[in-house]
């Protein structure tokens, strides 16, 4: 017995067509992602967001200055508040307080008194970083939730770990980057060139470098030891808004104010290829373990993935 369907529309076809040639092929050296995770309700004005490396932790970065920080594991159990207001960043003031809206996932800190737009783990996710308007950047524990160090010097838009932990990077409306000690609260470098605001900021692998973005158009990379230039990357045609290293360290993505995502070849400060599709801001980007896939995110309400293996 034969069954007739009714004839497709060429613009469904095409459609259809169209959403599989822009799907990642999934292989052994690029898997599917096993754990994916929405928020819902931050009318506070969620501004950043950060995963640590174990995926147990989530933090968040809000417009009422405060950091909240979701464990994975602990869904459902009473919110906790630590308070710290110390000038030293000592942690002066620590209360533990269950709220009477029902139970919430997460541990609040309190310090800041502007909005925070950064905040990041450290490689084993047992400090936290966080960087506000009020010109300060706090370093917290997450095993004994208080604050540890309140650094000052210039107004921060975003702040990194490097992958060793102990050393971290700031970024800053100053037109600098800067290189910090956890163990002291005067900057170690500081990286002085762009033209604009240094939006961003990105460790390379081996911690000898880091990148910077700027609302000059253009990315910096750095060394660490002697805090010169050593490489300029020019092609962008607006603000750069978000960087990532690539896990092997050869490539740097960096993502504009257009939409655009520029792919660069670290050695020879080549732009390999642009990758096109955003149609606004690109907020971040970021690579799969391997390296084989590209994340971003943009202001056009998409997260596209990107086969950058070839």
């Amino acid at each position: 017995m034969w069954v007739h369907t009714p004839d497709m529309p060429v613009e469904v076809e095409q459609s259809i067509l169209e959403d599989l040639r822009n799907r990642a092929q999934l292989n052994n050296l690029a898997l599917l992602s096993v754990s994916f995770y929405t928020f819902l309700n931050t009318h506070n004005g969620l501004n950043c967001s950060s995963i640590s490396n174990d995926g147990s932790l989530v933090v968040g970065g809000f417009s009422d200055s405060s950091v909240k920080v979701w464990d994975m594991a602990k869904i459902g159990q009473p919110a906790k508040t630590f308070s710290s207001q110390g000038e030293n960043g000592s942690s002066q003031d620590e209360r533990l307080s269950s709220t009477s809206e029902g139970k919430r996932p997460y541990t609040l800190f309190q310090g800041h008194s502007g909005p925070v737009y950064s905040a990041a783990f450290s490689p084993f996710g047992d400090f936290l970083l966080s960087s506000s308007s009020d010109s300060t950047i706090r370093l917290w524990t997450t095993k004994l939730n208080a604050n540890l160090v309140c650094y000052k010097g210039h107004n921060y838009w975003d702040v990194q770990f490097s992958p060793v932990s102990h050393y971290f990077a700031s970024a800053s409306h100053d037109r600098t980057a800067r290189i910090w000690s956890m163990d002291k609260i005067q900057p170690l470098r500081i990286m002085a060139g762009h033209l604009a605001d240094v939006e961003c900021v990105q460790w390379h692998v081996n911690c000898n470098y880091i990148a910077t973005g700027s609302s000059d158009k253009t990315v910096r990379l750095w060394d660490v030891q002697t805090g010169e230039c050593i490489r300029m990357f020019i092609g962008h045609r607006s603000m750069v808004l978000s960087l990532a290293m690539s896990p092997d360290g050869r490539y740097m993505a960096s993502g504009d104010e257009d939409g655009t995502i520029m792919m660069w070849d670290l050695s020879t400060g080549s732009c390999v290829s642009p990758l096109a599709g955003h149609n606004s801001c690109v907020w971040s980007l970021a690579f799969s373990c391997e390296g084989a896939l590209l994340a971003s995110g943009s202001a056009d309400c998409t997260v596209k993935l990107w086969d950058v293996a070839s």
